[in-house]
């Protein structure tokens, strides 16, 4: 019996009645992957096509430079000298009523900035005196003071920042934005993901997860240096011509089979297929940032061959240059519960420039009109010590993000803290919120950019989430 013969009978056999209402309980919970796969359109069609926003967006592309471990505000963006009055002393009792610290007593003496700040720019933006190279693109930045959340575990709150939700399972934002908008680089993934540091995400792939939306739609891990992709370069043996068979016929069973169950797991396989041996030819060129002129690798600070978030910045641009939707690079340095001053100067020493380079060199190519650039961990930290007196707990009532590109106010800062850096005291900006705006950002009304899943409408921002229009040039 031919393949075509054995799979008509297997699909004659799923059409039987006795079959559906053995197995119902499945069959009617794949309606939702059906609709999915409706997206993808017939058999063959490229779920990663280009797709029309709800609107005309002012951005097309976004560049997240996730601080994992979670910066301390106060020490970079949130200047308190009041703070530096209070060093040794105990905090204000009514200061800690209802508060719950991840690791500490919440009764601990608060300590005092350990690093001076200045102004900058036209726009007068304060920064610590550590971020020498953000300094100099203060007017190009969206400052926002008053980020809120509702974790104070790293997991968690990285999970919470990245999809919406605390839960593990739901699609991330670059998931949402690819599913959204569709890539313009066929040859190369459309959400990037790269990381440096200490180690990985403490929430894991989550981070860059698709949840239940198809898996096409997942970040991609490349490395900067030694194969862009893990086991991206054929085995030893087998030849393009060998690799191309193999893959032709893989091609055709899988769509064989979608055309009888429509899984749209089948369509991200076929996808994932011919990606891969497309990237063989492209990524391993892209990646290659020995190309570069001496200048751009000097202003960011980058060394081909090596490891690093510099490379991975220069790399970032080079990414989105080629129609890469997405890139998310993960930096998991901040967590800095003792040996702050050390850990702090070590770590914007090795971000600082490139950071602000990558800004620059948007900007001079003409990319950072419609690049959205995202700076920021998962939450704050204490003003109340920890680690004898070198060191701060997690902290999600107030902490700050910086902004570049994409329709964003540039040489602006948004929002207030208390004296301490404890509270949020004006125009507060919840991670919802942020989801919200981000999305309006790239064409999308954050309540309709959505998925039926399990009977509810879901959306990145849940039932939450306001545009905060104050951040918006």
């Amino acid at each position: 019996m031919s393949l075509r013969h054995e799979l008509q009978a297997e699909y004659a056999h799923y059409r039987t009645r006795r079959w559906f209402f053995k197995e119902c309980g499945v069959g009617l919970a794949s309606i939702a992957a059906m609709d999915l796969a409706a997206k993808a359109g017939p058999v063959g069609a490229n779920p990663l096509a280009i797709q029309k926003p709800n609107y005309p967006a002012k951005a097309k592309r976004v560049i997240y430079l996730f601080m994992g471990g979670a910066p301390s505000h106060l020490e970079l963006f949130d200047n308190k000298p009041e703070l530096s009055k209070w060093d040794g002393k105990l905090p204000p009792a009514d200061l800690l009523k209802g508060y719950r610290a991840a690791f500490i007593n919440p009764n601990s003496k608060l300590l005092g900035p350990k690093f001076q700040f200045a102004r900058h720019g036209q726009c007068g933006a304060e920064l610590s005196e550590l971020l020498p190279h953000t300094a100099q693109i203060a007017d190009d930045l969206t400052i926002v003071r008053s980020m809120k959340t509702d974790a104070f575990n790293h997991a968690p709150a990285q999970i919470l920042m990245s999809t919406g939700s605390q839960i593990f399972g739901r699609p991330s934002f670059g998931a949402w934005t690819l599913y959204g908008l569709g890539t313009e680089n066929q040859d190369l993934p459309g959400y990037v993901v790269m990381q440096s540091g200490q180690k990985g995400p403490s929430g894991g792939m989550s981070n860059f997860g698709c949840g239940f939306l198809p898996t096409v739609y997942q970040g991609v891990p490349f490395r900067s240096s030694g194969e862009p992709v893990l086991f991206l370069n054929n085995p030893q043996g087998v030849d393009d011509a060998t690799q191309r068979d193999t893959l032709d016929v893989l091609k055709q069973l899988n769509e064989e089979r979608l055309s009888f169950v429509g899984d749209p797991e089948i369509a991200s396989r076929i996808n994932s297929f011919e990606l891969a041996y497309r990237m063989q030819q492209t990524a391993p060129e892209l990646m290659d940032i020995s190309k570069e002129p001496q200048h751009i690798l000097d202003m960011y600070g980058a060394k081909p061959g090596e490891a690093s978030f510099a490379n991975n910045c220069l790399l970032a641009r080079r990414l989105i240059e080629s129609g890469v939707r997405f890139v998310q690079l993960f930096h998991e340095a901040w967590d800095h519960h003792g040996g702050l001053t050390g850990g702090l100067k070590t770590q914007c020493g090795l971000t600082d420039k490139p950071c602000a380079a990558l800004v620059r060199d948007l900007k001079q190519r003409g990319l950072l009109e419609d690049t959205i650039v995202i700076w920021g961990g998962e939450f704050g930290r204490t003003p109340m010590v920890q680690g004898g007196s070198d060191g701060r707990d997690h902290h999600p009532n107030a902490f700050t993000m910086w902004f570049a590109g994409g329709g964003m106010k540039p040489g602006f800062t948004l929002g207030e803290s208390d004296e301490f850096g404890f509270n949020v005291t004006q125009d507060a900006v919840h991670v919802h919120d942020l989801h919200a705006t981000l999305l309006h950002q790239l064409g999308f009304d954050h309540t309709k950019l959505a998925v039926k899943f399990q009977g509810l409408d879901m959306r990145l921002t849940n039932v939450h989430g306001e545009l905060v229009t104050k951040m918006l040039a």
